[in-house]
C-alpha cells in the first residue's frame, strides 16, 4: 500500500510510457481500447481539450507496436497477441499557431517527413496528399502489415483562426487535402482513430470517408477518457485525505456523453490539479478557455439563464463548420455545457437537454461572460465582497440597494452597442450570471407543481426566490403575486431555514428595478 501512496500525479503528461514507468497513478481505459480496436476500423472522437485524448493515442500506439511490458496488470493485458504488432503513423497539428494556408502545408510536410523517417520509408512524391498516400503504401510494405494511422487535434489549425473565416477556410480545405487520403487507402490500413475537439461535417473535411463511425456520443465509449467516480474513489484513494468528496464532485463531475445509463466523467486535468494543489478552482477553465467563443457569445447575444437548460436536436450539435456555426454545438464540443438527458416528443426523433457540468464552469463561464453584460472586472471584485455578505445576514434592503447600483452602473454605450440589450431577458441574464459567478447555488426555472419560479439561491441558511417582471408603466406588484398564488415556496417548507419571496420588476424605458417587494417566510 506504501508504493501506491507515494505514486506521482501525471499533470500535463500525455506519455503512456512516462506514466507507467515512472511511478503516476493511472487510470485504466485498456477495457475499451480492447472494444474499439476489435469492434470497427475507422473512428472518430470529439472531447474538449484536456481530457486525455493525446494520451489516449499514445496507449494505442505503445499497444500496437507490442510493448508489453507497460500494459503488465492492465485489463487487455492477457488478452492480447503480443507476437503481432503494427506500424503506428501519428500526426498532431496540436503545437504551435498555423496563421496560413502556407505554414499549415509546410508544418505537415514537416510531420509527414518525421514519420517517413520512424518507418524507414523514403518518399518521392511532392505533393501533401500524394506523400501521406505514399507514406501508408511504403509503410504496409516495409512491415509487412497495414499501418494503423492516429490523428491528433485534427481540427487545431481551423479552431485557432475559427473568426477569421477566409482564413480558417484555406486551412480546412488544406486538412481536407490531406484527410481525402484515407478512404482509398483502406488495403494498407489497420486502424484509424481521429481526435480533436469539435466536430465538422464529414462533407467539409471527411468527404468519402462515409464508414468513420463517430463515438463521441456513442454510450460504449462515454468514459474512454475523463475520470469516473469509482476511479476516484479506487485509483486516487490515497490522495483524496483531508478533501471534502462530495465537493470534489460539485465542482468537477458532470460531464456526460451517451446514454441515461452511461455514468458521468470528471475533467483529468481539474482532479489531478486539485490533488496536487489542494485547493478547489477553475483549473481547467483558466487553462486555455477560447477567447472566439466568449465573442461569439457577446455577438450573438446569449440569454446566459438559458445555459442552464438548452435544448437542441442531435443534428445541431454536429453542425459546426467555418461558416456555421452553431451555439450550442459550439458550447457543447468544447465543454461549457453537457449532456443532462435525452427525450423524444416524436418517436425516432430525440431532444437533448444540455447544461452546464459542474460549479467550475458555471462560475467561471458567468464570470467571463460579465462584461458582454456591461460589468466590469471591477464591478465584479466588489459583488465579491458585498453580496455574500448580503445574502448571509438577509439585508434585504442591503440587497435591493445593491441591485439598483448594479443596473444603473451599466454604461450607455453598452445599451447601443450590444445585441444582449435588446433582449427584456438581458435584467435577468445580469441579474443571473453575477450570482452565479460567485457560486451562491443558483438554480433557474426552479420548478414546483404549480409552475417555475425564474430563480432559487440556496446560501448561507437562506433561501431566496425570484420573480421577474419587466414593465414599461409603474410597478404593480405582480411579480411577488405570482410567487405566492403558484406557492413557489411550498417544496422548501420543510428544509428549516428563513425562506425570501423577491419580486423583482424591471422598467423597460428606465433600464431600473423599479419594484424590489419582499415578503419572508420564517422556519
Amino acid at each position: 500500500m506504501s508504493s501506491v501512496q507515494h505514486r506521482k500525479l501525471p499533470i500535463g503528461i500525455q506519455t503512456f510510457s512516462d506514466i507507467r514507468e515512472g511511478g503516476y497513478y493511472y487510470v485504466d481505459k485498456t477495457p475499451f481500447i480492447e472494444k474499439l480496436v476489435n469492434q470497427n476500423k475507422y473512428y472518430f472522437l470529439s472531447r474538449p481539450r484536456r481530457f486525455g485524448k493525446s494520451l489516449l493515442l499514445d496507449t494505442l500506439r505503445c499497444l500496437f507496436e507490442g510493448r508489453q511490458s507497460l500494459f503488465e496488470g492492465l485489463h487487455i493485458h492477457d488478452d492480447w497477441d503480443w507476437q503481432q504488432t503494427y506500424p503506428v503513423i501519428r500526426l498532431s497539428f496540436g503545437d504551435g499557431m498555423l496563421t496560413s494556408r502556407d505554414a499549415l502545408d509546410i508544418h505537415t510536410h514537416e510531420l509527414l517527413n518525421a514519420q517517413a523517417e520512424a518507418q524507414g520509408v523514403s518518399l518521392r512524391n511532392t505533393s501533401i496528399a500524394g506523400r501521406f498516400r505514399e507514406l501508408i503504401h511504403q509503410t504496409h510494405r516495409r512491415h509487412g502489415q497495414r499501418a494503423v494511422v492516429l490523428i491528433d487535434e485534427y481540427d487545431k489549425p481551423i479552431l485557432d483562426n475559427i473568426l477569421a473565416h477566409e482564413r480558417a477556410r484555406e486551412l480546412r480545405e488544406g486538412l481536407k487535402n490531406l484527410y481525402s487520403v484515407i478512404k482509398d487507402a483502406d488495403p494498407h490500413l489497420h486502424l484509424v482513430l481521429i481526435t480533436g475537439v469539435s466536430k465538422f461535417s464529414k462533407v467539409s473535411l471527411f468527404s468519402g470517408l462515409n464508414n468513420l463511425r463517430d463515438i463521441t456520443l456513442s454510450s460504449d465509449y462515454a468514459t474512454i477518457c475523463g475520470y469516473t467516480d469509482h476511479d476516484i474513489d479506487t485509483v486516487f484513494a490515497p490522495a483524496l485525505a483531508d478533501l471534502d468528496r462530495e465537493e470534489i464532485r460539485r465542482w468537477y463531475n458532470g460531464y456526460h456523453w451517451g446514454g441515461q445509463e452511461a455514468p458521468s466523467v470528471y475533467n483529468p486535468f481539474d482532479v489531478l490539479l486539485l490533488l496536487e494543489e489542494r485547493e478547489f478552482g477553475p483549473y481547467w477553465f483558466e487553462s486555455a478557455t477560447p477567447t472566439f467563443l466568449v465573442n461569439l457569445l457577446k455577438e450573438r447575444g446569449i440569454f446566459t439563464p438559458a445555459l442552464t437548460a438548452w435544448h437542441s436536436r442531435p443534428a445541431l450539435l454536429s453542425r459546426f463548420d467555418v461558416d456555421d456555426i452553431a451555439t450550442d454545438a459550439l458550447l457543447f464540443q468544447t465543454g461549457y455545457l453537457t449532456l443532462q438527458g435525452v427525450h423524444e416528443e416524436v418517436p425516432h426523433r430525440p431532444l437533448y437537454k444540455l447544461g452546464l457540468p459542474n460549479l467550475e464552469v458555471e462560475i467561471s463561464l458567468n464570470e467571463a461572460l460579465l462584461p458582454i453584460l456591461g460589468l466590469s472586472h471591477h464591478t465584479f471584485d466588489e459583488l465579491v465582497f458585498r453580496l455574500p455578505r448580503l445574502l448571509k445576514a438577509a439585508d434585504m434592503a442591503g440587497l435591493e440597494a445593491h441591485m439598483k447600483s448594479l443596473y444603473a452602473g451599466l454604461p450607455h454605450d453598452w445599451y447601443r452597442n450590444n445585441p444582449i440589450a435588446q433582449y427584456e431577458g438581458h435584467y435577468a441574464s445580469v441579474f443571473y450570471s453575477h450570482f452565479a459567478a460567485l457560486g451562491v447555488g443558483v438554480i433557474v426555472e426552479d420548478a414546483s407543481h404549480k409552475g417555475k419560479v425564474d430563480m432559487t439561491v440556496d446560501f448561507g441558511g437562506q433561501l431566496y426566490l425570484f420573480e421577474f417582471k419587466v414593465v414599461e408603466q409603474e410597478p404593480q406588484g405582480k411579480a411577488l403575486e405570482q410567487i405566492k398564488a403558484k406557492g413557489y415556496a411550498d417544496k422548501y417548507l420543510a428544509r428549516g431555514k428563513p425562506i425570501h419571496l423577491v419580486g423583482i420588476e424591471f422598467s423597460s424605458t428606465e433600464r431600473q428595478i423599479t419594484a424590489f417587494d419582499v415578503e419572508t417566510l420564517a422556519p
